[in-house]
């Protein structure tokens, strides 16, 4: 098996969690992290350089690399889709992992710049978008719809035929009945039952799910 070059972009925790899922469980080989100038604090990482973003172009060329972004859900995904569209316009591709451990069904499209821990179940037809999190034991059901920059926390159901908008959050051990759809820069709380459509922009708790009494941009701090 040939092995690829592998930029991080990110030091945080996901970044090492990404190190170490890319170097045990793929065909990467994990050269280096970048962040941008104004949070380099540190030059080495898990024994490998940590460079300044504005300089990964010298350091880790794209028509040797590929890029994967591992930064969280911080300011309902926009961060990472931002530095995405930054690495794409130097020219990298962007690499997605699928754990082994993933039981994903034949027929369903995962995009670009994507991460997809152990234990998710993701079903027939099922439209993963670009730049997606489905951290650990998801379901994601027959012919849901997850789109672009939406993280995923663990142990959700989406159930069959559910359409979540992009940059959304889905908490822990939340569900989605079926037919559900869930419009842009939505947040469904932890261990929340969606019932019915939730609206853009809104913050749901609760089960039946429920209006929090406040919006998404509010609560992660997105700057409009």
């Amino acid at each position: 098996m040939t092995r690829k070059n592998l930029l991080i972009v990110g030091d945080g925790e996901f970044a090492e969690i990404a190190c170490e899922y890319f170097t045990q469980d793929s065909d990467y080989d994990v050269a280096g992290f970048a962040v941008e100038r104004d949070f380099l604090k540190k030059d080495r990482l898990l024994e490998r350089p940590v460079v300044a973003f504005d300089e990964i172009d010298a350091r880790f060329p794209a028509a040797t690399h590929e890029a994967f972004v591992a930064v969280p859900y911080t300011q309902l995904n926009r961060v990472r889709a931002r530095l995405c569209g930054a690495a794409r316009e130097k020219g990298y591709r962007l690499a997605t992992y699928v754990s082994p451990a993933a039981f994903v069904w034949r027929n369903v499209e995962i995009g670009e710049n994507c991460f997809i821990f152990e234990a998710n179940v993701i079903q027939y037809h099922a439209r993963i978008g670009n730049n997606v999190v489905l951290w650990s034991g998801n379901h994601i059901g027959h012919r849901s719809v997850i789109c672009d920059n939406v993280f995923v926390a663990s142990h959700a159901v989406v159930s069959g035929y559910c359409r979540i908008a992009e940059n959304c959050f889905v908490g822990v051990n939340s569900t989605l009945r079926e037919h559900i759809t869930v419009g842009r820069d939505a947040v469904i709380g932890a261990g929340a039952v969606v019932v019915k459509d939730v609206p853009e922009r809104a913050v749901v708790r609760g089960n039946p799910a429920s209006p929090a009494g406040t919006d998404s941009f509010h609560v992660f701090g997105v700057r409009e």
